[in-house]
């Protein structure tokens, strides 16, 4: 059977985390400030609901950045169009990039891709014929149609937010692409009951990034307690594909806000999440 498992594609999703430049800042009279807020929150909010996509807002946590914009859009085109409007905001000089991140909403089908490619198999078609190939594809459109929701979710309206990028190990004793199919299918089955165990509490979001930047998933976290987000990524810590394979990236905490509240974050306010 191939190795390589099926996925489903959705969103585009870019990542920009900023540094507001505070001392230039709050050197602005209050009149150009108010100038500057209020053409931001105009494009902003605009984004927030966009008709090709979603635009989050979060203020950060810690010193890796002041604010994260979260861009989900139907393209890599329409994405770079919502980094180039933010770059030609009147606040933009104001914003110092820390880092961003571009991926795409992934859903990974292991159960599936092993039960399909075991009936072809079954049925002799052998793999990357045109036969194959069909089935594949026939087998591909069903579940997009079932699984459009979770391919271009909403941004989640819970007021925290956690965003991490990870890697599956490549190390000389671990090494997660090594690993037959059906073990890790029977570990990613495992990993993902810990995940269903928190519906409810926390709406994850999974992105794959290989080929696109430095790590190979990206992972968004969205609860209305921060806690949980801790409890959920501790347990998997013990799961097996975490504890032998995962390799977890920097962590961006943050408190999500409507375009609306910019100005109180600009002031130095917690900004709301009504």
């Amino acid at each position: 059977m191939p190795p390589v498992p099926l996925t489903l594609e959705g969103w585009n999703i870019l990542h920009q985390m900023f540094r507001i430049r505070w001392p230039e800042w709050n050197e602005q009279a209050p009149a150009p400030r108010r100038r500057v807020i209020d053409e931001a929150v105009t494009a902003l909010k605009s984004m927030e609901h966009a008709a090709n996509g979603r635009t989050g807002l979060a203020s950060l946590l810690g010193h890796k950045g002041d604010l994260m914009l979260i861009h989900f859009r139907d393209s890599m085109d329409a994405l770079n169009e919502a980094e180039l409007a933010v770059a030609q905001l009147k606040l933009a000089p104001f914003l110092e990039p820390t880092t961003s991140y571009l991926s795409v909403v992934e859903l990974g089908l292991y159960s599936g891709s092993g039960q399909l490619y075991g009936s072809l198999k079954e049925k002799g078609i052998a793999p990357n014929t045109p036969e194959w190939k069909e089935q594949v594809e026939a087998y591909l459109a069903q579940a997009r149609k079932t699984m459009e929701t979770r391919l271009r979710p909403d941004i989640p309206a819970r007021r925290y937010v956690c965003f991490y990028p990870m890697d599956k190990k490549r190390g000389e004793e671990k090494n997660w692409y090594d690993a037959p199919f059906a073990e890790r299918q029977r570990m990613m089955a495992d990993h993902g009951f810990i995940g269903r165990g928190y519906a409810g509490r926390v709406t994850q979001i999974i992105s794959g990034s290989i080929g696109f930047d430095d790590w190979e998933w990206g992972v968004d976290l969205f609860a209305d307690d921060p806690v949980v987000f801790k409890k959920l990524v501790y347990e998997m810590r013990f799961d097996e594909a975490s504890a032998l394979y995962g390799l977890f990236g920097p962590f961006y905490m943050g408190l999500q806000f409507r375009a609306e509240e910019l100005g109180a974050l600009l002031d130095g306010r917690t900004p709301g999440f009504g």
